[in-house]
C-alpha cells in the first residue's frame, strides 16, 4: 500500500494502537480475576504529537472495530500473537489503512513481518514513531524504522493511562528502569535492548507515581534490583506515598537485607522472580548460573520475613528436565510456600540463541508461531521425554499447584499478603478449571496409556 501526500497543515489524524493478543493468551487470561495490563501503547501514546487523535485497543478486555475512520494502525506483537497481528494488518490494508507493525518479534524478525506491514519498528519505537508519524503525514512513509540511539528515559512523559480500559485492578503502570544486564539463552530482552540498563531520575519517577491512577501500582521493570543503589533511592523516594507495587527482579536481592527493608516499607507487596527451575543444571545450560536453586528456600523464606510475596516464573522442557521434574517441583514449591507461580513449557523464541542451537540440532517441530505460547503446544523436541509428555506434564504441575489442598498449604505456610494472594491463587484455580485438557503425570505414563485406551473402548 502507498501513502498519499497531505497538504493540510492543520489536519487532524487518527491512529489506533493496538495491543494484540494470540487466541491462547486471550483464552489464558481473559479468565483470571487479575490482569495487569501491558505498558508499551499506552507509552507510545505518549510520545504521539498533539495533532493526532489516538485510540487503543488492548485485545485481553476488548475486540478490535475495523470500521472505525482511522489514517495509521500500530500494533505491537509478540511472537504467538504474531500471525494474529497479520490477520489484523491483513484487514485493516484491505480497507487502505496504513499499518505499522512492531514489538519483540518485529526486532527478532523483522524481513517476515515486513512482508504484512506497510512499516516495521525495530526495537524501542520512541524515538522513531514522531518521525514515522511525521513520514506518513508527508507521504514518504519507510519500510523500516530502527532507532540509531537508545532512548535514555530522561524526561519520559508519563503514559496515557486514560487508555487503559476494562481494568479494575492495576490502571497504574510505568517503569524506573529497562533492560537487564544478563543474557539468558532462551530470553528476547537482550535483543529488545541491547543489554544497556537505563535509568529514569528518581525524582522524575516519584513525582509521576504520586500521579499515577488508583493505589496499586505496576512498574514493569525487566530487572527492577539491577542497580541496587538506584533501587534503594527510589524506594526511599516514593516511600511516604503509601502505595502498593509490584515488579520484577532477580532472587539475589533476597540477600540485601538494606533493599527488602526499604522496598517493603515504599509498598512492595510482591515481586515476580524468574526462579524458572529447581535444576542447576537446567540453570547453567541456560546461562542462568546467577540462579542457584539451592538458595530458592532461602530467598523464599527472606521475601516472606519482610512481608513481600513471591511471584515465580517456572518453565518445564529444559534438557536435563526427566519425567520427575513436575512432581519435585511442585513438592518443592508447597513445601517453601511459594505464593503462586506462572507455569509454561519453554519457549524457543526465533533468533534467541536457544533457538538456534535446537534449529542447528534438527530440534524445532514447527515455525507456526502461533504455538509458541508456552501453554497449549510444544514447539520442539525435549531431550528426556516425548513433546505430549512435555505438555500434559506441564498442565498436571499447573493444576496440582492450584489445586485447593496446595492453596492452603502454600498460604498457610506463606501468610503473606492473603487479602490477595487468596484471591489471586483462586482466579488461576477457576481458569484452570475451564481449559479442557487436565494432563497427566509423565512418571506414570505407561499407566495413563493403560487409562486412555479404557476411555476409549468405552467411548
Amino acid at each position: 500500500m502507498s501513502t498519499t501526500s497531505h497538504t493540510s497543515a492543520s489536519r487532524r489524524y487518527r491512529v489506533e494502537l493496538i495491543t494484540a493478543e494470540s487466541e491462547a493468551s486471550r483464552f489464558v487470561r481473559h479468565r483470571r480475576l487479575i490482569r495487569f495490563p501491558q505498558l508499551t501503547m499506552p507509552l507510545l501514546a505518549a510520545y504521539t504529537p498533539d495533532h493526532w487523535e489516538v485510540s487503543h485497543t488492548d485485545e485481553i478486555v476488548q475486540e478490535v472495530d475495523f470500521n472505525k475512520k482511522l489514517d495509521v494502525v500500530g500494533i505491537t506483537a509478540n511472537t504467538p500473537a504474531a500471525p494474529h497481528a497479520y490477520a489484523l494488518a491483513r484487514e485493516f490494508r484491505r480497507r487502505r489503512v496504513a499499518v505499522v507493525i512492531g514489538g519483540p518479534h518485529a526486532t527478532l524478525l523483522p524481513d517476515e513481518v515486513m512482508q504484512h506491514a506497510d512499516a516495521v519498528v525495530v526495537g524501542e519505537g520512541e524515538l522513531v514513531w514522531p518521525q514515522l508519524l511525521g513520514d506518513f503525514e508527508r507521504g514518504e512513509l519507510k519500510h523500516i524504522y530502527r532507532s540509531c540511539a537508545l532512548p535514555d528515559l530522561k524526561t519520559m512523559p508519563a503514559p496515557r493511562w486514560d487508555l487503559i480500559k476494562g481494568r479494575t485492578y492495576g490502571k497504574g503502570v510505568t517503569i524506573a528502569t529497562r533492560g537487564c544486564p544478563f543474557a539468558c539463552d532462551y530470553c528476547t530482552i537482550p535483543q529488545m535492548y541491547r543489554r544497556r540498563m537505563r535509568y529514569r531520575p528518581v525524582g522524575e519517577v516519584a513525582e509521576e507515581l504520586k500521579r499515577m491512577p488508583g493505589r496499586a501500582l505496576i512498574l514493569w521493570d525487566d530487572n527492577i534490583g539491577a542497580d541496587r543503589s538506584y533501587a534503594k533511592e527510589l524506594f526511599a523516594a516514593i516511600a511516604p506515598y503509601k502505595r502498593w507495587w509490584t515488579s520484577q527482579c532477580t532472587a539475589d536481592v533476597a540477600f540485601d537485607d538494606e533493599f527488602m527493608t526499604l522496598a517493603a516499607k515504599s509498598g512492595c507487596k510482591a515481586l515476580f522472580l524468574g526462579l524458572e527451575t529447581i535444576s542447576q543444571a537446567s540453570l547453567n545450560v541456560a546461562n542462568k548460573r546467577h540462579n542457584r536453586s539451592a538458595e530458592y528456600s532461602e530467598v523464599i523464606r527472606r521475601f516472606h520475613s519482610h512481608g513481600i510475596a513471591v511471584q515465580a516464573g517456572v518453565v518445564f522442557g529444559f534438557d536435563h528436565d526427566d519425567r520427575s521434574i513436575f512432581r519435585t517441583t511442585v513438592e518443592f514449591y508447597r513445601s517453601v510456600g511459594l505464593d503462586s507461580a506462572t507455569i509454561s513449557v519453554l519457549i524457543p523464541f526465533p533468533s534467541t540463541p536457544l533457538f538456534k542451537r535446537l534449529d542447528a540440532e534438527g530440534r524445532i517441530l514447527t515455525r507456526d508461531w502461533s504455538k509458541y505460547n508456552g501453554k497449549k503446544d510444544v514447539v520442539f523436541q525435549p531431550a528426556l521425554m516425548a513433546p505430549r509428555e512435555l505438555l500434559m506434564g506441564m498442565e498436571w504441575a499447573a493444576r496440582q499447584f492450584y489445586s485447593i489442598p496446595s492453596i492452603i498449604e502454600r498460604l498457610w505456610r506463606s501468610r503473606t499478603g492473603l487479602w490477595w494472594n487468596v484471591v489471586r491463587n483462586a482466579g488461576y484455580h477457576l481458569a484452570l478449571r475451564n481449559f479442557g485438557v487436565v494432563g497427566f503425570n509423565p512418571e506414570h505414563v505407561e499407566q495413563h496409556a493403560e487409562f486412555q485406551k479404557t476411555l476409549d473402548h468405552r467411548g
